[in-house]
């Protein structure tokens, strides 16, 4: 089961019960336009050393969502999912954001029957910057909601699909090297029926028990991109790129001869 919508549909009993019955079970709140533009602004702005004091994001729409979140019960629980995006990010640095200190963050949305499915969303970052200047960055975007929202749904049931059928084996320090031929159906196991691995497209993430949240964007593909890459037996994406930072024999000589009028 997969919650596209804010509510609190996962109570602490039906996420206990989808352990018992090993239910996949994923949320919440289908991440489609502005949220994910945010978590990728805010995780870029601090970063980079930015400090983000004042988020501000208003929308209006007026299709059956637009219509759904003028009641206030509705509107809160779409508040929080849209607000929680920053504070892993927040709290990831403490150089910049001490103890319980986050950045003011107020979310509008209003219901306009007359755009219909075409969403306006706004939003303004202000950040502290060197010297106790102010930066300000001001967005505007149009989109088509319906639209943006159902590739995310399909992605999702294929996503939650494969996810299903994935199992992996744990083993210890001396077990490194044992072949899969030589273990039966008992060695596996499923991936935790709390699906996280799907916060890339999920505006609030669930977790199992425990576990971190993580909305910052690229952080979130890349989970899924090396989970996917290990089912098919190729390496992580490593970014370093370490073999072409290394100055290799062949140049190193080549630079020394240089050096020492050999060459040229």
């Amino acid at each position: 089961y997969i919650n596209g919508s804010p509510q609190n549909t996962f109570v602490p009993g039906v996420i206990e019960l989808a352990m018992k019955n090993d239910v996949r079970i994923a949320g919440d709140d289908f991440k489609s336009g502005q949220t994910k533009m945010k978590s990728v602004m805010v995780d870029w702005l601090i970063s980079a050393g930015l400090k983000p004091v004042s988020i501000v994001s208003y929308n209006h729409l007026g299709n059956n969502d637009g219509k759904n979140l003028s009641a206030p019960s509705q509107f809160r629980s779409k508040e929080i999912s849209k607000s929680n995006v920053v504070d892993d990010m927040v709290e990831s640095n403490r150089i910049l954001y001490k103890e319980n200190e986050h950045p003011d963050h107020v979310v509008v949305i209003k219901y306009v029957p007359y755009v219909g499915d075409s969403k306006r969303a706004m939003d303004e970052y202000v950040s502290e910057i060197f010297m106790n200047g102010k930066n300000t960055i001001v967005m505007h975007n149009t989109c088509e909601d319906s639209l943006l929202a159902s590739p995310i749904i399909l992605d999702l049931v294929i996503l939650a699909e494969l996810c299903e059928r994935i199992q992996f084996r744990k083993c210890d320090e001396n077990e490194a090297g044992v072949s899969v031929e030589n273990c039966n159906d008992e060695c596996f196991e499923n991936l935790h029926p709390v699906m996280s691995i799907l916060s890339y497209l999920l505006k609030a993430p669930l977790v199992p028990r425990g576990t971190p949240i993580v909305n910052a964007l690229m952080k979130q593909r890349a989970c899924l991109e090396n989970v996917f890459k290990a089912c098919v037996g190729l390496p992580a994406e490593n970014n370093m790129l370490l073999e072409q930072k290394l100055l290799c024999r062949e140049e190193r000589r080549g630079v020394e001869e240089k050096s020492n009028g050999i060459v040229g």
